[in-house]
């Protein structure tokens, strides 16, 4: 099914998947459907330039049914549930693969001005906040004695939560660089671009083996081979993700133990996401162009010069 088929199919056949008592609930639950039509809107704007979609997703009322103006505990935290902090990031500042990208760079490089100017504005404002949570200065959130952020407030499997972070700090970070901005306010304070990706390198670093066990979360890097079990393993998840530690740094290496054990699609994606985004020279840059080939301009093009004046 086309993309656009789908996304008019998802507004005529709202529902949440979770909805009824079902089998997902109870591992995947879904809060809302509203985040995927802002998520949705903004991406569907960019791969075909079609405005009614922007318009969808710079909907004010829409926007806050998704809950993005709300404040909360989970507030600015990129999970399978959540896709707000991605989309303010990209609606507002920049964040690349997921919503983010999307609306952010478009304020920061198009600057598409009204009717869209102040929902983006607040967006962007709401992403600011966002980026100084993840900060060591705020208090926010908690982190672990060795440096791991605990964005789900100490409960099981962290790790998922902190790579998605990452990724989204370095993107806003890298947009903000793009736009020449050198860096942004956290109150009176202004913090430089830099802090964004010192945040993400401590984060994949104590993911990798800079941590109290001196142990890697990825299967297959760092050497170990954990097992509960004398013989070998079967069969080896090469690059998978585990769930991660407590709030004390300490883990349990059971394999019916999921809180720390189990490997998931959602934290591999923003585990791929962070590298990704941390790893090269920094020379090549963003190109502003072509992540909006498929956006017409947003204003008239000037008429030429005129010829020049011959007595």
């Amino acid at each position: 099914m086309e993309p656009e088929h789908s996304f008019k199919f998802s507004r005529e056949q709202r529902g949440r998947y979770s909805a009824g008592g079902s089998e997902a609930a109870t591992f995947y639950n879904s809060t809302s459907y509203w985040d995927e039509f802002v998520w949705g809107g903004a991406w569907l704007y960019h791969a075909t330039g079609n405005s009614s979609y922007l318009q969808l997703a710079t909907t004010p009322g829409i926007a806050r049914r998704a809950g993005a103006f709300w404040g909360g505990p989970d507030y600015g935290v990129r999970s399978w549930d959540n896709k707000l902090a991605g989309a303010q990031a990209t609606l507002l500042s920049s964040l690349t693969a997921d919503l983010s990208v999307l609306l952010s760079r478009l304020r920061l490089f198009l600057s598409p001005g009204y009717p869209y100017e102040e929902i983006l504005r607040t967006f962007h404002n709401q992403i600011s906040i966002v980026m100084c949570s993840y900060l060591p200065f705020f208090t926010g959130f908690n982190r672990t004695k060795d440096g791991l952020i605990q964005l789900n407030h100490g409960r099981p499997q962290p790790l998922q939560y902190a790579v998605n972070a990452a990724f989204l700090a370095t993107l806003y970070s890298d947009y903000l660089k793009a736009a020449d901005t050198t860096g942004w306010y956290c109150g009176p304070n202004f913090y430089s671009t830099e802090v964004l990706r010192d945040f993400a390198k401590i984060q994949i670093d104590y993911i990798l083996g800079k941590n109290p066990r001196k142990m890697s979360y990825i299967v297959g890097f760092g050497g170990w081979k954990w097992r509960d079990t004398s013989k070998p393993n079967p069969n080896t998840l090469v690059g998978a993700m585990a769930a991660g530690p407590d709030k004390h740094d300490g883990f349990h290496d059971v394999r019916t133990n999921y809180n720390y054990t189990e490997p998931t699609l959602a934290g591999n994606a923003g585990l791929v996401a962070a590298l990704l985004a941390l790893s090269g020279d920094r020379t090549t840059g963003i190109d502003k162009n072509t992540i909006f080939s498929s956006v017409p301009p947003m204003f008239p093009t000037p008429p030429p010069p005129p010829a020049p004046w011959k007595p």
